[in-house]
C-alpha cells in the first residue's frame, strides 16, 4: 500500500509541478508578486496532494514566535517536505539554494522566476558574499530569505556542517534569524520514493536577534537551538550523534 500511494503521490505531484513550473515564469515576467503567489500556492498544493495521497500532515509548535518583519529562516533540512512548508507557510521569501537546481525543468523555472540566490557552494568565500548582497536587497524589498545551514539533506539522527552564510546576512542586515526544526526525514525520506503516512512535528523557535553581533556566535547558537530541539523531538534518533 505504501508503494501504490507514493506512486499516486509522484504522479499527482509531477502534474503539479509541471502546471505551476510554467505558470509561476510565465505571471513572473508580468508581475514578480504574482509569480510569488504562485509559487505559495505550487507548495500548498504538492502539501495537500502529499496528506491526500499519502497521509502525511503535520504540527506546529511555536508560531506565535514569527516575527512581524523580514526574518531569515534557518531550518534544518531532512527532505523535500520543509522546503515546501516554508515555502507553503511564511510571508513572500527568496531561496538561497545551489545554482544546479536551476537546471531542473519546471522547479528550476520556478526558482529563477521568484529571484532565488543560485550559488556555487565551492567558491566559498564569494558565495558568502553573494548570499549578503543580494539577500540584503530582497530583505530591503520586504523579503524573507530561507536558508538550510547544513547545505544539503541530512540523514534522521545526524547533522551536518552549518554554513555560516545564513548569518552572515542576518547580521549584516540586522534582520532576525527564525530557526526552525522538524523531523520530516520520519515520514519522507531525505530521497526516498516510499513516503510513509504520519504527522510531522514541528517547532518553530524564539526568534535570534542579530543586531550588533558576530556572525560566529550567532551561527553557534541557531545550531544548539536547531540541534537541541531535534534531541527533544527524537531522543532515540540521536543518543549516538
Amino acid at each position: 500500500m505504501t508503494a501504490l500511494r507514493s506512486s499516486l503521490f509522484l504522479v499527482g505531484g509531477f502534474l503539479i509541478t509541471a502546471i505551476f513550473g510554467m505558470l509561476v515564469p510565465a505571471f513572473g515576467l508580468f508581475s514578480y508578486r504574482a509569480g510569488l503567489y504562485l509559487a505559495r500556492s505550487w507548495a500548498r498544493w504538492v502539501l495537500k496532494w502529499a496528506e491526500w495521497s499519502c497521509g502525511i500532515r503535520h504540527e506546529v509548535r511555536g508560531m506565535e514566535n514569527v516575527p512581524a518583519r523580514p526574518a531569515v529562516i534557518m531550518s534544518k533540512h531532512q527532505s523535500a517536505w520543509e522546503t515546501l512548508y516554508i515555502e507553503a507557510t511564511f510571508p513572500y521569501q527568496c531561496w538561497i539554494i545551489k545554482r544546479e537546481l536551476l537546471w531542473l525543468p519546471f522547479v528550476g523555472w520556478g526558482l529563477a522566476a521568484v529571484r532565488s540566490i543560485a550559488i556555487d557552494r565551492s567558491s566559498g568565500v564569494a558565495a558568502r558574499e553573494q548570499i549578503v548582497q543580494q539577500g540584503a536587497k530582497r530583505i530591503a524589498q520586504g523579503l524573507w530569505v530561507s536558508i538550510f545551514p547544513e547545505g544539503t539533506r541530512v540523514p534522521v539522527g545526524k547533522r551536518g556542517r552549518y554554513g555560516i552564510g545564513g548569518a552572515t546576512l542576518a547580521t549584516r542586515t540586522g534582520a532576525p534569524i527564525l530557526p526552525i526544526a522538524h523531523n520530516a526525514g520520519e515520514v519522507w525520506g531525505r530521497y526516498a520514493f516510499r513516503k510513509r503516512a504520519g504527522t510531522v512535528q514541528v517547532v518553530i523557535g524564539p526568534v535570534i536577534e542579530t543586531a550588533g553581533r558576530d556572525a560566529l556566535s550567532v551561527n553557534r547558537e541557531v545550531e544548539a537551538w536547531i540541534e537541541g530541539e531535534m534531541r527533544r523531538l527524537n531522543p532515540e534518533r540521536y543518543a549516538d550523534a
